[in-house]
Parts: C-alpha cells; structure tokens; sequence
C-alpha cells in the first residue's frame, strides 16, 4: 500500500512537470486515472478483457496493485466457497477468475515498487529538462 500511494504522488508531480500549467494537468490526469480504473482488473477481470486490450492492462499501476493486494490476502486460502460454477476454493477462484497466483507476489512486487521509481526519475528530468516559459 505504501508504493501505491508513492506512485500516485510522484504519478501527479511527474504529471504536473510535464504539462505546462496546472489545469492541463489536472485534465490529463483525470483521463489516465479514468482508464486506469477501467483496466484494473477490478470492473473488468483481466481474463475477460479483450485480447487486444490486454497489454493494457500489465501495464497500469492499479492492476498490479490490485494483483498484490488479492494474491497476498486470499492467494493461498484453500477453504470452500459456492460460487455460481460450484464449489470451489478460494485459491481457484481468484486464479480461474481474475488470473491472481499467488507465486506470482514476488514479480508483482519488483513491478509496484518500479512505477514509483520511474514516475520520480521522470519527474526529475522533465524538471530538469522541460521549460514552458515565455519570452
């Protein structure tokens, strides 16, 4: 949880770095976090995104996050639970369902940590490197 919050602080320097005014930023902001929502996995589950979508959706930061979240909490839970296919276990819903194993956490893990990392770099350099002032 901590690096989500991270990457969604540096996710909104970097976004205000880059743009030139405040507004602007807010706007291109509110589009990315509107199709990151979509493509978390979360309304739709990654199985049943479009194939050509997909990519997509391993690239957003809230996927993976939502991915830590589950896999970590209920990844390895073998009890019973009815669902509409039958009985089943937690473990193979969350794998059948929205594709989360639970030997995955350590890939999950390296790829949160990332998005921080590269939103500051970009953060960084779009300072260093973009000027929107006039003359």
């Amino acid at each position: 949880m901590y690096f989500t919050f991270l990457y969604f602080n540096y996710y909104g320097m970097m976004s205000v770095a880059m743009t030139p005014n405040q507004h602007i930023s807010s706007i291109v902001s509110s589009a990315f976090y509107a199709v990151w929502n979509l493509f978390s996995g979360f309304i739709i589950p990654q199985p049943r995104i479009p194939v050509w979508w997909r990519w997509y959706s391993w690239a957003n930061p809230i996927a993976w996050s939502l991915y830590g979240l589950l896999a970590s909490q209920y990844g390895d839970i073998k009890q019973s639970i009815e669902s509409s296919e039958g009985t089943t276990t937690v473990e193979a819903f969350l794998r059948d369902f929205f594709g989360f194993k639970h030997d995955f956490l350590g890939v999950v893990a390296v790829v949160i940590i990332a998005f921080p990392v590269v939103f500051a770099l970009i953060f960084a350099i779009s300072l260093k490197k973009l000027n929107f002032q006039r003359r």
